[in-house]
Formats: structure tokens, C-alpha cells, sequence
């Protein structure tokens, strides 16, 4: 029996440890395995974010559909994945993970120094001057912003033209996704590769290890602290004082698609689950449901952004690196926007995070490390993410004045 992924990378990480305290000699001829699996991830992640963002932007619909219902909709994803970054970003700088683990990154990290410019002078350089020196610098923001601005203006253009654009835009995303699941099949030997190097550095201090694996569990915690905060302080408040609805009943509701969402650590596999919930049991009319749910599946994901803030930051700790006010606004913005054109890909934490760390000019090693544990967040933040899409629909159903089946 084949076994899926999450395991095989559970059982790369322990065997890489073991590989690297027992063959220390012996890991320098493994250590191009974790080179290569990031020079592979590097190369997909510009045509990946370009496609995936403006296919989805165009899949929206632009002006056509963004009416009053579309700003509405948008206006609570962007608020509250905003919210809940903010609630990692606060757990994550209270517990600090990642201080005073020393992992032996003792390096100099490139791009930092752009990355420490003043709040103003980044906002400035969202705006590319020149979008191909974006692309080769790998200027996240720049790209992201550019990747709106065009899917945006795609939906704007003649028919003809329109779709043949679409068209060619979700054919490069699938042909990229293609490529990308391709690439994440070698994870696990990506991981056996970096992670036994990093443990050989340590070999001679095995009080290091012991903290580095003590330094994931708080990070573990700190993660799903801060998704339990969102979940169930922030999102239920949203729902009680804006849409005036009782967040206990609506719970109630949704628990057939939350307890899918947890086991799979599929949004998309749980949405036929979440529509008919949303719709049989909380009473929101389809209208409401087929815009909304679907439209979050793709871009709100409130426990992924959170979750990337705070795996970034707390890459950066172990770094020895203290991001500055800016720097942690970029990762910020980064995670919000990112998460965008986040829902197709396969294995979004991965590369999500990739996107993330290039930002704010983090070295992509630090993966390694927190893929391990990357398995049971995602069940967490999946859940979070379709939590909020449904305390979304209700909220959206309750300001068009819809009467509902758990007020």
C-alpha cells in the first residue's frame, strides 16, 4: 500500500535526523537532494503565483460581478484573513517560537536590506517599473500587484478577447499545477536532504536538537492558539454583532462540513458539504451560497494566512533575524495577498510559504523544518478557512435581509 504523502514526509524527516546524528560524514552526498528540491520550487513559484492569480481574478468575474454583493463578499474575506494574520502575528511575536533555538543558520540572509525600507517607500515599490526585473528579482509584492491589476483589466476587454486570454491563463495555471505536483512528489527526499544536513551541523550539540524539536511545539502552539482565538472569539463576534445571528446554532449547522474539513484538509473537497449545510441548515438562500462559498474556496483562507505569518516569522527567530515593524507588515501583505491564488495548489502551505519567505528575503531551508509538523496544522487551518466561509455567508445573507434558520 502506497503511502500518502504527509507520511512520507513524517518518516523523511526522523530518518533524516537519525541519518544525520548517526552517517554525519556520510551527509554531504545527500545534502544536493534538499539543493535541488528548492531550485525546483524556486523555478515554479513566479509562473505559479502569475497564472494561479490572474486566472483567478478572471474567474471573478471582474466589474460584471463585482457588484454590491461581490464588494460585501470581498470587503469580509479581506477582513477577516486580515484579522486573523494579525492574531498570529501577536501569538507569534508574545511566544517567540523561534528565539533562542539555535539551528546553526548563522549566515548572512540576503534581501533583508530591501526588505527594511520605511512602510512608504514599500508601498511605493508595490508598483513595478519594470514587471520583467520583477519577475527575475523574484519581487513578490511587485508581481502580485501586477497580476490583479491584469487579471482585473482582462475581464474589462472585448468578449473575444476576454476569453481568449481566460483561456489561455487557466491553461498555463493547469499546465503549471502540472508541473508543481510534479515537483512535490519529492518532497519527502527534498526534506531527507535539508533536514539531515541541518542536524549534521548540530551533531556535536545534541542539547540543540532536543531545543529544536522543543521550539516546534511551541510553534504548534502558537498556531493553533491563534486559530483557536479567530475561530472562536473573532469569527463568532463577526457573526453575533454584524450579521446579528447565533454563532452556537450556526456551529450546530456546520458541523458535518467542519468535521470533513478536518479530516480531508480539503476546502475544496468539503464545499459540496459546506453549500448544502450553509443552505439546508442555516437557512441562506443559493443565491447567496453559490457566490460566496465558492468564491472563498478560492481566496479567503483565513487559517492559511495566519498560519504562513506566523511559520515565516518564526523561520526568521530561528534565523537569529528580528524582523522590523515593516518587515512584518510585508509578510503581512504578503500572506494576504498570496493567499489569493492559493486555493488550486496543491500543497498550498509549501508553497505559500515559499512565497512568503522570498518577500522578506528568508532563505528557503527553513521549510524543512516545519513541513513535519505541517500535516496536522493543515487540518486545523482548513477547518478555520471553511468556518469562516460560512460565517461569511451568513453575515453576507443577513445585509441583504434575509431571515435565516439560526438566529
Amino acid at each position: 500500500m502506497k503511502l500518502k504523502l504527509h507520511w512520507q514526509i513524517l518518516i523523511a524527516f526522523f530518518v533524516a535526523i537519525l541519518f544525520g546524528l548517526l552517517l554525519t560524514e556520510y551527509v554531504k552526498y545527500v545534502t544536493w537532494l534538499g539543493d535541488l528540491f528548492l531550485r525546483a520550487l524556486k523555478m515554479v513559484i513566479i509562473p505559479l503565483v502569475f497564472s494561479s492569480i490572474v486566472s483567478g481574478v478572471t474567474n471573478i468575474g471582474g466589474g460584471k460581478n463585482l457588484g454590491r454583493l461581490g464588494i460585501k463578499t470581498i470587503i469580509y474575506y479581506i477582513g477577516t484573513s486580515t484579522l486573523a494574520i494579525l492574531t498570529g502575528l501577536f501569538f507569534v511575536n508574545i511566544l517567540k517560537p523561534g528565539v533562542g533555538a539555535d539551528l546553526g543558520f548563522t549566515k548572512e540572509v540576503e534581501g533583508l536590506a530591501a526588505a527594511s525600507e520605511s512602510f512608504g517607500t514599500t508601498l511605493l515599490n508595490i508598483i513595478p517599473v519594470n514587471i520583467f526585473q520583477s519577475f527575475t528579482e523574484m519581487n513578490m509584492l511587485q508581481i502580485i500587484f501586477f497580476a490583479i491589476l491584469f487579471g482585473f483589466f482582462i475581464s474589462q476587454t472585448e468578449t473575444k478577447y476576454q476569453t481568449a486570454l481566460i483561456d489561455f491563463f487557466n491553461s498555463v495555471f493547469e499546465v503549471i499545477m502540472k508541473l508543481t505536483m510534479f515537483i512535490i512528489k519529492f518532497t519527502p527526499l527534498g526534506i531527507f536532504g535539508i533536514v539531515s544536513g541541518i542536524v549534521a551541523e548540530q551533531a556535536g550539540n545534541p542539547s540543540a536538537l532536543m531545543d529544536i524539536v522543543g521550539r516546534l511545539s511551541i510553534y504548534m502552539a502558537a498556531v493553533i492558539s491563534a486559530l483557536i482565538i479567530h475561530s472562536a472569539v473573532t469569527l463568532p463576534l463577526i457573526v453575533k454583532i454584524i450579521g446579528r445571528v447565533n454563532p452556537i446554532k450556526h456551529l450546530k449547522a456546520m458541523t458535518t462540513p467542519l468535521l470533513t474539513a478536518f479530516s480531508t484538509a480539503s476546502s475544496n473537497a468539503t464545499l459540496p458539504l459546506t453549500m448544502e449545510a450553509v443552505e439546508k441548515n442555516s437557512g441562506v438562500s443559493n443565491k447567496i451560497t453559490s457566490f460566496t462559498l465558492p468564491l472563498g474556496a478560492t481566496i479567503n483562507m483565513d487559517g492559511t494566512a495566519l498560519y504562513e505569518c506566523v511559520a515565516a516569522i518564526f523561520i526568521a527567530q530561528a534565523y537569529g533575524i528580528e524582523l522590523t515593524i515593516v518587515q512584518q507588515i510585508i509578510v503581512v501583505i504578503t500572506a494576504l495577498l498570496a493567499s489569493i491564488g492559493a486555493a488550486g495548489i496543491p500543497m498550498a502551505g509549501l508553497v505559500m510559504m515559499s512565497i512568503v519567505l522570498t518577500a522578506v528575503g528568508l532563505p528557503l531551508e527553513g521549510v524543512g523544518l516545519i513541513l513535519a509538523v505541517d500535516r496536522l496544522l493543515d487540518m486545523f487551518r482548513t477547518t478555520v478557512n471553511v468556518w469562516s466561509d460560512s460565517c461569511g455567508a451568513v453575515v453576507i445573507a443577513k445585509t441583504e435581509g434575509e431571515t435565516l434558520n439560526v438566529e
